[in-house]
């Protein structure tokens, strides 16, 4: 038996006026969505425990069957996917390059800087500012700074992506004076290397925004979380462009897949993803693929890019497993879901359960769910908690 969890990060959504009151899942072109919940069973996930923030690292640790309540922050999360083993008293933050005008965050992304462009800023953050920690480079926008402080921890953090267009000044670090001021004095530095670096320059003379201060949250120390093989008695591996997801599979013993051209953007390799997922499953039990795509069209406010990406994760992704997956293995279970929703006129993450559908070999009498939308109230499951639902695949899927 196969099984294939496909994330689809950020796609579910709110009523659009623009679109006569319907969602982009709806509205988007998905035959293969609805095979999987016409022929399977359906209902809601619950990915975020109350008490907790609806961010990709408690939503996707959740998918991948573990408990997210003990999680503090999605800095550590990411460091093992840049190579980064932290001690002890380590607090990792995550780190985003940003662009901020007249005292406002205004683009939490830094248009998009490329990894290259944001290599050569970590080394000029490291020539600065080494004495009080370490910046590693990620991919992109996203990186990280480790601190020998674990008082850090429990500092109080706003993702930026949660405030653009708002004052700095409002969202900064707040908690331990000592410990606060700290950082946000390290934050505001940074404008005055960044602002003159050759690489903002040259952005600058290229129409791009450039990346000119340093933005820390998401801050936390070491996780323990479980470990997949053990607890499933499955050998799973992951697919995705984005580090956080590579350091939680990392965490949890799965194992993870290099593919060339995941970008964690719109111009992700589809194509590839699904082609090593399939290559993958003849050594592994259990396959994540995530896209973020969708969650990035959502925090962008772009309705024709989410709508786009989600048509991309149908057409590319579902349409090849569900033709192939039979080849791998005559029994095998593919869900679908995203991690949260991500609606386009909030641009920003929610904590409404999500639509979850999956379809196994071994059902026989599917729910009365006829297609894939928000709107799961005909499904087998109602809401469940959702670090069951890979359980629950598991257990239908044997039956």
């Amino acid at each position: 038996m196969k099984y294939v969890i496909v994330i689809a990060d950020g796609m579910a959504d709110e009523p659009i006026d623009e679109i006569d009151g319907k969602t982009p899942v709806m509205v988007a072109n998905t035959p293969n969505m609805d095979y999987i919940a016409k022929n399977g069973y359906t209902g809601y996930a619950k990915n975020v425990p109350d008490g907790k923030t609806p961010g990709s690292d408690v939503a996707n640790t959740s998918i991948m069957g573990f408990d997210p309540s003990m999680l503090k922050g999605r800095g550590p999360l990411e460091a093992p996917s840049v190579g980064v083993s932290l001690n002890d008293e380590d607090v990792a933050f995550r780190l985003n390059f940003i662009n901020i005008k007249d005292g406002k965050i205004n683009d939490f992304t830094a248009d998009h800087i490329s990894t290259e462009e944001a290599e050569e800023l970590i080394k000029a953050l490291n020539d600065e500012f080494g004495d009080i920690g370490t910046f590693y480079p990620g991919v992109s926008y996203r990186n990280l700074f480790v601190i020998d402080d674990l008082e850090m921890e429990e500092l109080q953090n706003t993702p930026p992506h949660d405030v653009v267009g708002q004052a700095v000044e409002d969202h900064i670090l707040k908690g331990n004076p000592e410990k606060a001021d700290k950082i946000n004095q390290l934050m505001f530095d940074s404008t005055k290397i960044l602002e003159n670096h050759p690489v903002n320059q040259k952005r600058i003379e290229e129409g791009k925004l450039p990346a000119n201060m340093i933005w820390l949250w998401g801050q936390g120390a070491k996780p323990t979380i479980g470990n997949f093989p053990e607890t499933y008695n499955l050998k799973g591996a992951t697919i995705t462009g984005v580090d956080l997801l590579k350091g939680i599979s990392t965490y949890i013993d799965l194992d993870v897949i290099e593919v060339p051209g995941a970008t964690a953007y719109f111009d992700t390799n589809y194509q590839n993803k699904v082609d090593y997922a399939l290559e993958s499953l003849k050594e592994h039990d259990v396959q994540f693929i995530h896209i973020e795509a969708p969650d990035e069209a959502g925090h962008e406010g772009n309705l024709p890019e989410k709508i786009r990406a989600i048509e991309n994760i149908d057409s590319i992704i579902l349409e090849k497993l569900l033709k192939e997956l039979p080849n791998i293995d005559e029994e095998y279970a593919i869900a679908v879901l995203p991690d949260h929703p991500t609606p386009v006129n909030i641009k920003t993450h929610t904590m409404t359960p999500v639509p979850f559908a999956f379809y196994s070999t071994n059902i026989t009498e599917p729910d009365a769910t006829q297609e894939y939308t928000e709107n799961m109230d005909n499904g087998k499951y109602g809401t469940i908690v959702g670090h069951t639902l890979l359980s629950e695949m598991i257990k239908v899927s044997k039956e």
